[in-house]
């Protein structure tokens, strides 16, 4: 009995491609054309990237303002004291403490063992490290570390009642 060599792929835009898969460990071959037929087909992935760059960065544009807007009412429903630093760095930094909290709570208290109360304790820990660049400095941190993150917060993340000190 011959090996398979050529699959028929169902890809999620609808369309199906004939490949030739003999360039892959037949052991390998049915993963692949599995992993294939999650994707676009190859026509329509570089018809989506070679959109005009005027497209991209509306696109773009339209994203972060969806972002902003979600990371700004989070903030004023749950009182969230404004960031401080450059002009540049605030949507940036408002945008990434808002998904790094969400993450948190998703991981702590949804997925996790913490109660309410837990995360109320959180929460005003979260309040009070108000510095631009470092929420955008754990952009890339996984929602559970936040507690320890905060915890090696230092001074100069947070805010002083007295602006002289």
């Amino acid at each position: 009995m011959a090996v398979r060599t050529h699959w028929a792929i169902d890809h999620t835009c609808g369309h199906q491609v004939e490949r030739d898969l003999s360039d892959r460990a037949a052991d390998r071959r049915a993963g692949f054309a599995r992993w294939l037929g999650d994707r676009e087909c190859s026509d329509c992935w570089k018809a989506a990237r070679e959109s005009s760059p005027v497209d991209k960065q509306q696109w773009l544009a339209t994203r972060r303002a969806e972002e902003h807007a979600a990371a700004t009412e989070w903030e004023q429903r749950y009182h969230m004291p404004p960031l401080e630093g450059p002009e540049k760095a605030l949507a940036w930094a408002i945008r990434c403490r808002h998904q790094l909290v969400a993450d948190a709570y998703t991981a702590l208290v949804v997925e996790g063992d913490w109660d309410e109360a837990d995360w109320s304790e959180l929460e005003e820990q979260v309040r009070t490290v108000t510095r631009a660049g470092w929420w955008i400095d754990q952009r890339d941190a996984e929602g559970g570390d936040l507690p320890e993150l905060l915890a090696a917060a230092t001074d100069a993340d947070r805010p002083t009642e007295n602006p002289f000190v």
